[in-house]
């Protein structure tokens, strides 16, 4: 049903099942569509409450009907992802679109959230479909071995799935090893065994140079 046009356009083939994506998304459809705007991300008025107390916001649309629509955010890279009733924890800001079976909610966490200034909460979708994310520049997925844990810049972090426990450091940074003198305050570290989606490029955290 998900299918891309050079990575940044999503394209949707509906028969009468749903989609939902990030509000204001849609760039074209063909045939009969109708356009319903979601509270809560889509989770009702619990997750409307839940998210406006997380600060984990996301403004979702429901798409229905049978044709095809398109999607694009910014021209921002797209990446799909499929899931097999596992679990992918995504920043709300990266999440473009999920199969309409698929389920969303927040979790916790921790320091990571506090250092980008994005709240101590992140985005979940589970279930069983594909989902979209986007990325300043293509995504790099990065494999997480018991053997080989990872590093991230949380500033480059997009998202994750599979069995991984998150830490977190302070005081060492990726521009002090190259000589620029500055970084972040915090990196990611992940173990266990999964996947890490990082981008290109780093959005603006809270933690700053250092």
């Amino acid at each position: 049903m998900f299918r891309l046009h050079g990575g940044r356009v999503l394209a949707v083939d509906m028969t009468g099942d749903a989609v939902r994506a990030k509000n204001g998304a849609m760039v074209a459809y063909d045939g009969q569509m109708a356009f319903k705007k979601l509270s809560g991300g889509g989770e009702g008025i619990r997750g409307m409450v839940t998210r406006r107390i997380t600060g984990e916001q996301m403004t979702v649309m429901e798409v229905k009907g049978h044709g095809t629509c398109w999607f694009a955010d910014r021209a921002a890279e797209i990446t799909l992802v499929g899931l097999q009733g596992d679990k992918l924890y995504v920043e709300s800001s990266n999440l473009l679109a999920t199969d309409g079976g698929l389920r969303t909610g927040t979790s916790f966490t921790g320091l990571r959230g506090a250092s980008q200034g994005n709240g101590l909460f992140t985005t979940t979708v589970e279930g069983h479909g594909q989902a979209a994310i986007t990325s300043d520049g293509p995504a790099v997925v990065l494999r997480v071995s018991p053997q080989y844990p990872l590093s991230v810049d949380p500033g480059a972090y997009v998202a994750h799935q599979g069995n991984l426990r998150q830490s977190f450091q302070s005081g060492v940074t990726f521009r002090t090893f190259t000589g620029e003198g500055g970084g972040e305050a915090f990196q990611i570290r992940f173990e266990g065994d999964g996947l890490v989606y990082v981008q290109p490029s780093e959005r603006n955290t809270i933690a700053g140079d250092v």
